[in-house]
C-alpha cells in the first residue's frame, strides 16, 4: 500500500493523523470496491492536510472527522468518474476481493451510531461489510446513495455532517441512507455457518477436479450465477454464466485447458475461497456464496491488479 509521507519535525498530533490511514482506506475501499482507488483517495486527502498551513491545522479540533468528510468527498468525485470507466469496462466488472481480516475493526459498532435515540432499524448489521455479496450489492447504489449508507451504517457519521458531503438536506441524506439500506436488505442474502459454506465449497472443488459432471451440477444452485472479472488483460467470460449446468460445463472446460491449474485454500470475507496458481504464479482469486447446501454465485477475479493483497500471502 502507498506510504504516507512523514516530514521532518512530525509531531504525536502528526503520528496520530498518520495513524488515520489504515480507516480512511477501510472507508475508500468500501466506497469505490478496489484498493487502488482506494489508496489515490487516501493519498490525495493527506495531500489536502500537507497544503493546509499551521493556523488552518490549527482550527481543525478533530483532525480524523476532518481526514474523514475530505476522503468521503474525494470518494464521491471518484465514484462519479468510476462509473464511466465500469461501463467502458472490456467484459465484465467486479469489485477486488480482500482477505477477511484485511480491515477488521475498522467499522463502528452499531451501538455507537448517532443519538442514544436512533432508530436501531435505521442501520443494518454489517459483518460482511466488506464481502464480494455485499460489494456488488454497493455496486449497484448511485454515489450519493454510497456514501450515505456507508458513512451512516458502517463508519457511524450523522445525518446532518453527511449532509454536508453530499450537497442535501439531512432528511434527504436520511432517504438517501433509507433507499440504499433497502437495497442491502432486499437483495441480501443468507449467511450460512462457516463449516457449512466451506464444505460444499471443498465439495464443489472435489467434483471439479475429478471430472464429474453430475457431481459437480449437485453442488450448485439451479440458478447460479458465475461472473468473471480479467480486466481486459487476462481472457475472461463476457457475460455472466447462468445456470447449474452451463456453469458446471464452463468450469471443467477450464480446467481441461489448464490441467496444471492449482488451487489453494484462501480464507475471504465470503468465506473459504481459492487463490488459482499456474507454475507457482497467482492466476486468479475465486470466491462463493452458499445457501441451502448450495453455491449460488461464483465470482472469478482474474485481473492481475485486483490480485495485489493475496500475492502476499505464502
Amino acid at each position: 500500500m502507498t506510504q504516507v509521507p512523514i516530514v521532518p519535525g512530525a509531531d504525536d498530533a502528526l503520528a496520530d493523523v498518520i495513524g488515520e490511514r489504515r480507516r480512511l482506506v477501510a472507508l475508500a475501499y468500501r466506497m469505490t470496491g478496489t484498493l487502488a482507488d482506494a489508496e489515490d483517495i487516501v493519498q490525495e486527502t493527506y495531500i489536502r492536510w500537507y497544503r493546509l498551513d499551521e493556523a488552518e491545522r490549527a482550527e481543525i479540533r478533530n483532525p480524523a472527522a476532518w481526514l474523514t468528510r475530505v476522503a468521503s468527498r474525494v470518494a464521491l468525485d471518484v465514484l462519479g468518474s468510476a462509473r464511466v470507466r465500469r461501463e467502458q469496462h472490456a467484459g465484465q466488472w467486479l469489485p477486488e476481493p480482500v482477505p477477511a481480516d484485511l480491515f477488521a475493526g475498522t467499522a463502528l459498532p452499531p451501538a455507537s451510531a448517532g443519538a442514544p435515540t436512533e432508530d436501531p432499524l435505521e442501520r443494518v448489521t454489517l459483518d460482511d461489510a466488506v464481502s464480494m455479496a455485499l460489494l456488488v450489492v454497493l455496486e449497484s447504489m448511485t454515489p450519493a446513495e454510497r456514501v450515505a449508507f456507508v458513512l451512516h451504517d458502517v463508519f457511524a457519521t450523522p445525518f446532518d455532517e453527511i449532509a454536508g458531503l453530499v450537497g442535501r438536506s439531512p432528511e434527504a441524506v436520511r432517504q438517501l441512507a433509507s433507499s440504499a439500506r433497502r437495497r442491502v436488505r432486499e437483495r441480501r442474502r443468507a449467511v450460512v455457518p462457516p463449516g457449512e459454506h466451506d464444505g460444499v465449497v471443498r465439495a464443489f472443488l472435489d467434483a471439479a477436479r475429478g471430472g464429474d459432471l453430475q457431481q459437480l451440477v449437485r453442488t450448485l444452485a439451479p440458478s447460479v450465477e458465475l461472473r468473471s472479472d480479467g480486466g481486459g488483460v487476462v481472457s475472461a467470460a463476457p457475460n455472466a454464466v447462468v445456470g447449474a449446468d452451463r456453469v458446471a460445463r464452463f468450469l471443467l472446460g477450464i480446467l481441461q485447458k489448464r490441467p496444471d491449474l492449482a488451487f489453494e485454500e484462501r480464507r475471504t470475507a465470503d468465506g473459504l475461497g481459492f487463490a488459482l496458481t499456474l507454475d507457482g504464479r497467482l492466476f486468479a482469486m475465486a470466491t462463493f456464496h452458499v445457501e441451502d447446501a448450495r453455491i449460488t454465485d461464483v465470482w472469478l477475479v482474474l485481473d492481475p491488479g485486483k490480485l495485489t493483497e493475496w500475492r502476499a500471502i505464502p
